[in-house]
């Protein structure tokens, strides 16, 4: 009992000590505030077209020639395409489409891939952006370097590349035996239109959705006629597509026309980009 008042006293001390403090109690209810930040926004599209119903009718007979002379019920196999198999379809569709005609054969993919980013501080866009920054390096695009009549290194139509993976890569796809490609026997110099080899080499371009590229590879061993792929990639806000057309003429002899086969492609692109707008 004699060392009673000296607890008491030391009791209320403790009390006073800690009720006192106003700074230290600042500090605890500020730390929740300092961690909260804005999460980055989301991206401009929430879902994906249907691949496969994504192109015009009038579109697929001009990319697919031939197909249009097939009984009814071959055209409509031809038309309606091949869904890609995809495990998310919010995230990630795609559809093929292949025709076949005496002077050679056609073929067209579609890839739609909608990016979402798990980081907070993250945008879809940006993540986007870096998806698509990926996809261009992969391509492997000529460098700037690249002479004003086509050349590179000084060498005309020199390939400034191999075949990369890319998107949706089939049988149809050219395989690393293809190099890259500005032009061939048939489109290489000038052209009808005044354009020359270096409008078609492999390049960005500057005015297909937010940031676009085309590649151009042709196959040129490893199978007994050529065939040439012209791939775009675009992308518009946090969905990126890719188109890859190819061609195949019967003849061994014969070489798919770059102009022809990058007009058809980039053409496509425009109008894929103008349905994400309505």
């Amino acid at each position: 009992m004699a060392y009673a008042p000296g607890a008491v006293l030391i009791a209320a001390l403790a009390v006073g000590c800690s009720s006192g403090t106003g700074t230290g109690g600042a500090a605890a209810d500020s730390k929740p505030g300092t961690l909260a930040t804005s999460a980055a926004p989301p991206g401009k599209y929430r879902t994906l077209p249907e691949a496969c119903r994504s192109i015009a009718p009038a579109t697929l007979k001009d990319l697919l020639p031939g197909a249009s002379e097939l009984p009814e019920a071959q055209q409509e196999k031809v038309f309606d395409g091949s869904p890609t198999v995809t495990y998310d379809t919010d995230r990630r569709v795609g559809c093929r489409w292949k025709s076949e005609a005496p002077d050679g054969a056609h073929s067209l993919f579609v890839d739609f891939e909608r990016v979402v980013s798990y980081d907070p501080s993250v945008s879809d866009d940006d993540r986007a952006r870096e998806v698509y920054a990926k996809k261009e390096a992969a391509a492997d695009l000529p460098s700037a370097s690249t002479l004003p009549d086509g050349t590179e290194n000084g060498t005309p139509g020199s390939p400034s590349g191999t075949a990369s993976a890319k998107p949706g890569e089939d049988a149809d796809k050219p395989t690393a035996a293809a190099g890259k490609t500005g032009g061939d026997a048939g489109s290489a110099g000038s052209t009808t239109d005044g354009s020359t080899a270096e409008n078609l080499q492999p390049r960005v371009l500057d005015t297909l959705g937010d940031s676009a590229f085309l590649d151009d590879q042709l196959t040129r061993a490893g199978s007994t006629a050529q065939h040439r792929t012209v791939s775009v990639v675009f992308r518009t806000s946090n969905v990126i597509v890719t188109v890859q057309y190819t061609a195949q003429p019967a003849l061994s002899t014969e070489v798919p026309d770059s102009k022809e086969l990058q007009e058809k492609a980039q053409a496509l692109g425009r109008e894929l980009v103008d349905s994400f707008s309505k």
